[in-house]
């Protein structure tokens, strides 16, 4: 199985930065794809960003385009999202997912892997 262990959440003001990492384990890391999720309180969880097996593409959802950033370090096993202009209804916990090759790495229903998540709170 492969281990997923987020970090960096906490408070923040609006139009404030914060970096999330999530480091991974139990796997070949450069055989999965990673993906940021977030689920706000009452609402369903939602794609935010992803990156490829390779490292090379990336992809954000609309809300976030301009203001976040997926890196991933491969002599480190971690995956990073860089969040900054961070807006109150960012407020939500992130999670950090894993999918293996072979399929999309940006619906929740595809995903093989997740993290316990790690709260971020932004207020205004």
């Amino acid at each position: 199985q492969v281990q997923l262990v987020e970090s960096g959440g906490g408070l923040v003001q609006a139009g404030g930065s914060l970096r999330l990492s999530c480091a991974a384990s139990g796997g070949t890391f450069s055989s999965y794809a990673m993906g940021w999720f977030r689920q706000a309180p009452g609402k369903e969880r939602e794609f935010v960003a992803a990156i490829s097996w390779s490292g090379s593409s990336t992809y954000y959802a609309d809300s976030v385009k301009g203001r976040f950033t997926i890196s991933r370090d491969k002599a480190k096993n971690t995956v990073y999202l860089q969040m900054n202009s961070l807006k109150p209804e960012d407020t939500a916990v992130y999670y950090c997912a894993a999918k293996y090759f072979g399929g999309s790495y940006y619906e929740v229903r595809n995903m093989d892997y997740w993290g316990k998540g790690t709260l971020v709170t932004v207020s205004s």
